[in-house]
């Protein structure tokens, strides 16, 4: 299989083996985000077999005015796209994304469900609701009227600590990152208005249509998580029509994927995919609510 699939420097494809190699795994990042903050799923999925590509959202991984160019519905084409190029490689597909990534991926399954075989729903954010998040960030829909008026073009909503990660050490090496001006590594440091009002925009249209997706998801999310409030995994679990296997998280904030239960998502992501593969058209049972036990997943070690 080849790699050519990827088209910028800052997205990867990892190959799959074995039986699990036709049965791809597209993974897609948060609003102001990189493909890095998926790395390390990704490559406890290819360990598995499986084939893995993760994309980068148009806008993303360059400056602040290139984010702020670009709608939802280019962040949502990334998605497309990438998809078609994946099951050119593979039979069957699980679109895996987090934060506004997950309602990205969410959005995929609803449009197109021929395409997507399984959703994963990690940290999913229709919101900015969680305990970190300062009250004036929540009456963001005020902000579409200042578009109108070409009002705040170059204004951000700063990031706040805990920045949605708990383990301290790897937060203060993120925050290193943010800061030092190398958006492909960590990402901006705060949201642009103009994108807050495009992840809304997103936002509602994809909750207007949960009911859609008839795919098997898996729901992750952190019961602490400062960013986005576990309201957002309810929703889907009332609103889609397809089994939803909930995952609860005790030791993570937002960013599950690289945070300390990191191999607890990966496992979870693992067993899920590995279940999809085997259906083959078959209904997957849906199960109750798991609280993941582990407390600490140890170091950054891949």
């Amino acid at each position: 299989m080849s790699p050519d699939i990827c088209i910028t420097p800052h997205e990867f494809f990892l190959p799959g083996h074995g039986a699990h190699a036709s049965t791809g795994v597209l993974l897609v990042h948060g609003l102001t985000g990189t493909p890095n903050e998926m790395r390390l799923l990704g490559k406890g999925l290819q360990r598995a077999g499986f084939t893995v590509y993760g994309v980068q959202l148009a806008g993303h991984c360059g400056t602040q005015e290139d984010l702020v160019r670009t709608r939802w519905q280019d962040w949502a084409a990334t998605v497309h796209a990438g998809a078609d190029r994946l099951r050119t490689q593979v039979d069957r597909l699980v679109v895996m994304g987090l934060s506004m990534g997950a309602v990205l991926a969410l959005e995929l399954a609803e449009e197109r469900p021929e395409v997507v075989d399984g959703v994963g729903a990690l940290s999913t954010m229709f919101w900015h609701d969680g305990w970190s998040i300062p009250f004036y960030t929540r009456l963001s829909f005020l902000l579409r009227p200042f578009r109108a008026l070409g009002i705040g073009r170059d204004r951000l909503f700063m990031e706040q600590p805990p920045y949605g990660i708990k383990d301290e050490a790897l937060r203060k090496r993120v925050v290193e990152q943010m800061q030092s001006g190398d958006s492909a590594a960590a990402g901006l440091p705060g949201n642009p208005w103009y994108s807050i009002i495009e992840m809304r925009a997103l936002s509602d249209q994809v909750r207007r249509q949960l009911g859609r997706v008839r795919a098997p998801c898996l729901v992750v999310h952190a019961t602490h998580d400062d960013i986005s409030s576990l309201a957002n995994a309810r929703l889907i679990e009332r609103k889609v029509q397809g089994p939803v296997e909930m995952v609860l998280l005790q030791d993570s904030y937002h960013m599950i994927t690289i945070d300390r239960e990191r191999r607890t998502v990966t496992a979870r992501a693992v067993d899920f995919a590995t279940r999809i593969a085997a259906a083959r058209g078959a209904t997957l049972p849906q199960p109750a609510d798991t609280y993941a036990r582990s407390a600490n997943d140890g170091s950054l070690a891949t």
